[in-house]
């Protein structure tokens, strides 16, 4: 009997192992194959060249703008996404008190969960042609008509090398935001009812029962949420191509390593040296998720 249970077992499995196998760990073996040869993608033959392609990733210029640029993405966007986020969820789940023992949100609460989430139905490309209109260097872009109003001068959103990349950062978190309400609110509706309504008893403000209660009953959710954002933050490509001067511009500005990935592979066919940035960069997302993981690990609470 339990020789046929784990036939079973094994059988169910060996479909989407083997799938896995064939289309995720292949792949990437033979990434890390190519980065060690100079293959430009136009012939059969891949010469041996070693370490070369990383020692010329580490001596280039462009690449270490694109660590810079990743680190203020991975510094600025999870922190101003969960805060938004955190803010809106325990509004619509928590800020409007209690009826009958159950916490309620603010009124109105369906409908705004129905507005943030609504971003999320949009595709990264559609985001980025819409906030291209939005941040028009002239007088026609909504952001500098909305300045016009204030007597200020119109801005270059996206062509000034100071401004570029946050306001490509304010994207992020405004087509972001939508998903962690939802999964923010998730977590707070698994927190039981008899927390707040003790809370309410001893007559704990709405800034207590923030910080004292929903705060640290949502530390895995906050994990997770962390986690996602970071990995979001390093493999950001398709936004920052469409909303970018010249790809990564102004000089070098906005790029990150999966720009650099593109430009290297598909426009100089390099495609050893492109193999070998998105080694590098497989190394930085699984360092980041490792170290979050390991940092921000902690005893569960129960509840």
């Amino acid at each position: 009997m339990r020789h046929g249970k784990y036939a079973f077992v094994v059988g169910g499995l060996l479909a989407p192992v083997a799938l896995y196998v064939v289309f995720v760990i292949g792949p990437y073996l033979q990434a890390f194959y190519l980065a060690m040869t100079s293959w430009r993608g136009v012939s059969a033959e891949a010469p041996w060249v070693g370490f070369d392609n990383f020692a010329k990733v580490f001596q280039d210029d462009l690449f270490w703008k694109a660590i810079k640029n990743h680190g203020m993405l991975l510094l600025a966007v999870p922190l101003v996404t969960i805060a938004i986020a955190l803010l809106f969820a325990f509004l619509l789940n928590v800020a409007g008190g209690s009826d009958r023992g159950k916490a309620k949100g603010v009124a109105g609460s369906k409908f705004y969960r129905t507005v943030f989430f609504f971003p999320q139905i949009l595709s990264v490309v559609v985001v980025g042609v819409m906030f291209q209109s939005i941040y028009r260097p002239d007088e026609t872009g909504v952001a500098n008509s909305l300045l016009g109003w204030f007597g200020v001068d119109a801005v270059g959103w996206l062509t000034e090398p100071d401004l570029a990349l946050w306001s490509i950062m304010g994207t992020m978190v405004w087509s972001g935001v939508g998903f962690y309400v939802v999964l923010f609110s998730a977590g707070m509706a698994a927190i039981p009812q008899e927390v707040y309504e003790a809370a309410a008893i001893d007559g704990a403000s709405r800034t207590r029962v923030f910080f004292s209660l929903t705060l640290p009953l949502l530390r895995d959710t906050l994990q997770v949420a962390w986690v996602y954002l970071g990995i979001a933050a390093l493999d950001y490509f398709a936004l920052i191509k469409v909303l970018s001067i010249d790809d990564g511009g102004p000089d070098g500005a906005t790029t990150v390593l999966g720009l650099q990935v593109w430009e290297s592979a598909f426009k100089n066919y390099q495609f050893g040296y492109a193999s070998a940035l998105g080694v590098v960069l497989f190394f930085i997302v699984m360092t980041f998720a490792a170290l979050t993981l390991r940092v921000t690990r902690r005893e569960r609470i129960e509840y």
